[in-house]
């Protein structure tokens, strides 16, 4: 791609190298081998099974730092787990729908706004959580763990999307003077939302991208599914942006702020806000505790993409 500056460094100039788990990012990578380029498969093939986890990916590899004409960004996310019902009830309004009949992966349909005001997507509803800010909330993170009053829990993922372009209602507030991009939170949209809702369902229809889901049947110790079709891994897995870096591909992190990450990560995961070489998603895991680690992390660093040395 024009525009893009490459820099190859060596494995001693990435900070907390040498203190990694690089067992527990290289059995993350094993499972998402089968999703790199054919190239970087070849490449890979003929590398010692009897290295160390270590000298695997000091033999095998070539740290590249990519940088594009972004600002470097790095944000977290999660499995939420949130009450749930199989239909609408009292305090639970904010359903979540599977993809419209006849639609097509990758094709455009309805924007946000025509779907709600036509209802359009009746009848295709999986669930309803407790409020549309929830539902709206879920699309963002893309999968989640719903509890059900009888007990069971209800995992969906992400199914595909409408074809819209993600807008994010933070950066809207900001806009609207409601807080300063470094106080913004989840949980401020949240309390927004819920205080104004004449203005609620406006604010919300800012962003034009709609997510459909579906049920999934997965084993409650995996993680969700990432983009690249495999469970994700909670302090392991990034969603890059596949334009510049392939799923399967391993990161090494270098996140800056109160509370930095300098870990090697794979790339298993993508998102619509995810656009640019230095631009990724941290898989924090499961829960409410998850949640609000992730939603604290807006900060600078860099990412360095592992690439097999025959390639570089």
């Amino acid at each position: 791609m024009s525009g893009l500056r490459r820099t190859t460094l060596a494995f001693d100039a990435l900070a907390g190298w040498a203190a990694d788990d690089h067992a527990a990012a290289f059995a993350v990578f094993q499972t998402t081998m089968p999703c790199l380029p054919a190239n970087w498969r070849k490449a890979l093939a003929g590398l010692d099974p009897t290295l160390s986890t270590r000298a695997y990916f000091e033999t095998g590899f070539t740290p590249v730092l990519i940088l594009d004409a972004a600002e470097p960004l790095f944000t977290g996310y999660y499995e939420p787990e949130l009450d749930a019902r199989l239909g609408p009830e009292p305090g639970f309004t904010g359903p979540i729908y599977a993809p419209p009949v006849g639609w097509t992966a990758g094709e455009t349909w309805l924007s946000r706004t025509e779907i709600e005001t036509t209802h359009a997507l009746a009848g295709r509803e999986i669930a309803w959580l407790q409020d549309p800010v929830e539902a709206f909330m879920l699309q963002v993170q893309g999968s989640g763990r719903l509890r059900l009053p009888d007990g069971e829990t209800l995992r969906v993922g992400y199914a595909g999307k409408n074809g819209h372009p993600y807008m994010s209602i933070g950066r809207e507030l900001v806009q609207r003077g409601v807080a300063t991009a470094q106080d913004m939170t989840a949980d401020l949209i949240r309390t927004w939302v819920r205080a104004n809702p004449a203005k609620a369902a406006d604010l919300l229809r800012a962003n034009p991208s709609f997510v459909f889901f579906r049920a999934l049947d997965l084993d409650p110790t995996l993680g969700p599914l990432g983009a690249a079709g495999l469970p994700v891994t909670a302090g392991r897995t990034l969603a890059i942006d596949p334009a510049f870096t392939p799923y399967g591909a391993p990161v090494w992190l270098d996140k800056s702020g109160p509370n930095p990450i300098t870990r090697l990560m794979i790339a298993q995961d993508t998102g619509s806000a995810i656009r640019g070489a230095q631009r990724a998603d941290i898989f924090f895991g499961t829960g409410d505790a998850e949640g609000k680690l992730a939603g604290q992390v807006r900060e600078t660093g860099r990412m360095i993409t592992l690439i097999p040395k025959g390639l570089v």
